[in-house]
């Protein structure tokens, strides 16, 4: 990194209530909406610096009042606590008028992450760390929590945008996507059966894929949900659809071979023996929809992409000019797929998981 960036930071980090002195930094290019950097202390990680992206997020202090409320909860002997670093003024993030919007917060040392479950270990992990987020959660106030983005799995508004971007799309696009846009049309009707009526509204991740999740390098050990950013209101089944998508399917996001792209039901067991590791908190309603979610959420994030795609890439960054056709492609794919496990995801379900009374 250029020695100007690390005079810049280090200027930055003084706004903290942080011992002061020279630190160095590490550029952590995971993820693609924040600017992350590790803060070293003679090579020794000590903190991890962000900027917000308030172009994504508009509402910078809920957001960051959300992750504040949230942290109050999520500290457990099952689950390592993360902790803000204050301002010297004593707020969560500090704004600076040239750069933006920055937030500190404690390292976990000697921790990883994975992109796709490689066996059944981390699966479980992954499930029970999942459903220890959610019952620590359980009891926090809904009403402290705001949308930091307004109806981000609102299916309605997913399918006006789609239907929208189809009626802007080029003749070229939209023969290229004709599949992928049929397959769209089908599958929402299908999923009309979603209904959210009787489910509890609950402080939800909202962003559950694998990477999301860190793990002890030592014993694999998944530690602690990150990236709080979407946290807010929602249904459990976005949670653990989000979660499946990335967990049972090891093939990555815009895999082109679509051969490659499986429903590992071994690794969709041991998730749910990991939910079912931490006792019932589930009520019988989100049980019954779990299989559903797991067709919507990767239905609904291939759905944005083939939107996207049609509308010249203006929401997701691209390396290739249908790489958003490519994910929406393999996102419908593993879609596809967890329809036809439907009945099998049932049946582990609601022998795996038991319901809160």
């Amino acid at each position: 990194m250029m020695a100007n960036k690390n005079v810049e930071l280090n200027e930055l980090l003084k706004n903290f209530a942080i011992d002061r002195k020279t630190y160095g930094f590490q550029g952590i290019n995971q993820g693609y909406i924040n600017d992350t950097y590790l803060v070293l202390d003679n090579h020794c990680p000590m903190y991890i610096l962000q900027r917000v992206n308030h172009n994504v997020f508009k509402d910078i202090h809920g957001l960051m009042d959300n992750i504040a409320n949230a942290f109050q909860h999520l500290a457990d002997l099952d689950y390592t606590a993360i902790q803000l670093l204050k301002t010297e003024s004593g707020n969560s993030y500090f704004k600076d008028e040239k750069t933006g919007y920055w937030r500190l917060m404690t390292y976990i040392n000697n921790t990883t992450a994975y992109d796709n479950a490689t066996n059944t270990d981390i699966a479980f992990q992954a499930g029970k760390v999942v459903g220890k987020f959610h019952q620590l959660l359980a009891e926090a106030p809904l009403d402290h929590y705001v949308d930091t983005i307004p109806q981000f799995h609102n299916l309605q508004l997913r399918e006006n945008q789609f239907e929208e971007s189809i009626l802007s799309a080029s003749v070229t696009k939209l023969q290229t996507a004709k599949q992928a846009i049929s397959f769209a049309k089908e599958t929402l009707e299908k999923l009309k059966i979603l209904d959210n009526s009787k489910l509890p509204l609950r402080v939800c991740h909202n962003d559950t894929k694998l990477n999301n999740i860190l793990f002890s390098k030592e014993n694999n050990k998944a530690l602690c949900l990150i990236d709080l950013d979407t946290i807010m209101k929602g249904y459990f089944y976005f949670d653990f659809g989000d979660a499946i998508r990335t967990v049972a399917n090891t093939a990555t996001e815009d895999e082109q071979d679509h051969r490659k792209i499986t429903f590992e039901r071994p690794l969709f067991e041991a998730f749910i023996k990991g939910l079912e590791s931490n006792g019932p908190f589930l009520y019988k309603e989100e049980i019954d929809l779990l299989p559903w979610g797991a067709v919507f959420m990767p239905f609904i994030h291939g759905l944005r992409a083939l939107t996207d795609y049609l509308n010249n890439n203006i929401y997701y960054k691209v390396s290739y000019e249908n790489q958003n056709l490519d994910r929406c492609r393999s996102l419908f794919d593993f879609t596809n797929k967890a329809l036809q496990e439907i009945g099998y995801m049932t049946q582990v379900v609601n022998k795996g998981l038991t319901p809160k009374v």
